[in-house]
């Protein structure tokens, strides 16, 4: 398929999936609280911590707004760190306050992605890393396209999010074979002795950020694109557990990319939201907005672009995606967004090295 015969496909996504924003004077802003290198995530599990997931093979805790001089976690020498591998992401058992539990996805030696439960220490200061107990390993094609998010449910599992695995349009057709790992969504009990992955979603390209929204358990995937869309995904709390195909690599948002039928299995679900590489090229996704500091932005799903730093934000409404509107701010280098246990929105700069939050 020719270039311009894609771009003439794409053109129905103007009208659909990528409605025209509008940019509109907020009475918010986000403010930086910290500085950390190569940040990849930002979580809390409790008041005044933040755990800053960092590329390179660490975990640090900030608390008060001052990072410890101790990595809470230290996985230097066994994280390949550079390009799209290292130390991805991290999320906190549910129970976390009173089993200590936390699991970590990174890409380590061997090229290997794996997702590693970890016991804390009483006061959650540090790690335990005799406690290291491996639940998934998958070993990857190439560099690119990770995924790499964890994140729990609120069917109480952990969610694990996968890329195809290498540069640049899924060449061996990886995304749509449900007999791979990439370019997939996997669930799986991580209590379980042996936990078992589940797939619920096919068809992603990365998916670099998803998030549940804390007061719906709805779930909102953002998926990078390729030469063309970045991508919104939708899935209702009601819908969870449902095998979805996104379509990657047949279309990219909706823009037919290869002229070939998708898998047949899962239903084949279009984003809710798409904007072009006119205006970005690395979509970050970030939360749905549940704190208390800013009223004015709550209920609000925040998400920006890695190249540009635009920072836009919806509403959704009955299944579609409303009040699209690009913020007046931007951070440069946006890398990830993060929430803490009060849902509290924070964002981080793989370029200046700043952890910001969402303030008045």
């Amino acid at each position: 398929m020719t270039r311009l015969t894609l771009t003439i496909a794409a053109a129905a996504l103007v009208a659909t999936a990528a409605s025209a924003p509008g940019t509109t004077t907020a009475t918010y802003t986000f403010r930086p609280v910290l500085k950390a290198a190569f940040v990849t995530h930002v979580a809390s599990p409790s008041r005044n911590r933040l755990y800053i997931v960092q590329q390179n093979g660490r975990i640090r805790l900030a608390v008060g707004g001052k990072l410890r001089p101790t990595p809470f976690l230290d996985l230097r020498s066994r994280v390949i760190f550079g390009r799209e591998q290292g130390m991805l992401s991290m999320a906190f058992h549910p129970a976390f306050a009173r089993n200590r539990l936390f699991y970590v996805a990174y890409v380590g030696v061997g090229n290997i992605t794996r997702v590693v439960e970890y016991r804390a220490n009483k006061d959650g200061t540090a790690a335990l890393p005799r406690t290291a107990r491996i639940l998934l390993s998958v070993r990857q094609p190439g560099d690119e396209h990770k995924g790499g998010q964890l994140a729990f449910g609120p069917d109480g599992r952990l969610y694990v999010g996968f890329g195809d695995g290498e540069c640049c349009d899924d060449p061996a057709n990886r995304a749509q074979n449900p007999a791979l790992p990439y370019g997939k969504l996997f669930r799986l009990a991580a209590r379980a002795s042996r936990p078992q992955r589940e797939m619920v979603a096919l068809g992603l390209r990365n998916p670099w950020r998803f998030s549940f929204d804390r007061a719906t358990g709805d779930l909102y995937i953002a998926d990078v694109g390729a030469g063309l869309w970045e991508e919104i995904d939708f899935v209702p709390r009601a819908e969870l557990g449902q095998l979805l195909n996104f379509g990657w690599d047949v279309y990219e948002a909706r823009a037919i990319k290869e002229q070939k039928p998708p898998s047949p299995q899962g239903r084949l679900t279009f984003p809710v939201h798409a904007y072009g590489h006119d205006v970005g090229c690395s979509i970050s996704g970030g939360f749905v907005y549940r704190g208390s500091r800013v009223p004015a932005a709550r209920g609000r799903y925040f998400f920006g672009d890695y190249c540009s730093g635009t920072i836009w934000s919806l509403r959704m409404v009955n299944g579609n995606a409303t009040d699209v509107r690009v913020e007046d701010f931007r951070i440069r280098g946006l890398s990830t967004f993060g929430e803490d246990s009060s849902g509290e929105l924070y964002a981080a700069s793989a370029s200046t090295g700043r952890v910001f939050r969402l303030a008045p």
